[in-house]
């Protein structure tokens, strides 16, 4: 079985958030949250899935899903 990895899919507003997550959810993507107000929807899916979610109306990208530390507060260090 191909390895799921987590993404995040950016939408245009060109269709209804709910539209988009049926179709997302119909090409196997496995939706986790849906960000309606940023315009974002989390989920896992493996490589192949993607590509398929590329090409879905609406679509505007599909980026992996990385944690992000921006350190403790009052550090110099960031990112």
């Amino acid at each position: 079985m191909p390895e799921r990895k987590g993404w995040i899919v950016t939408t245009s507003s060109e269709r209804p958030m709910s539209e988009i997550t049926k179709d997302l959810k119909e090409a196997g993507f496995s939706v986790g949250k849906v960000l309606e107000e940023v315009g974002s929807i989390t989920g896992e899916a493996g490589d192949e899935i993607v590509s398929k979610v590329r090409s879905i109306a609406g679509v505007v990208d599909v980026s992996p899903d990385v944690p992000i530390d921006i350190g403790p507060p009052g550090s110099p260090d960031t990112w």
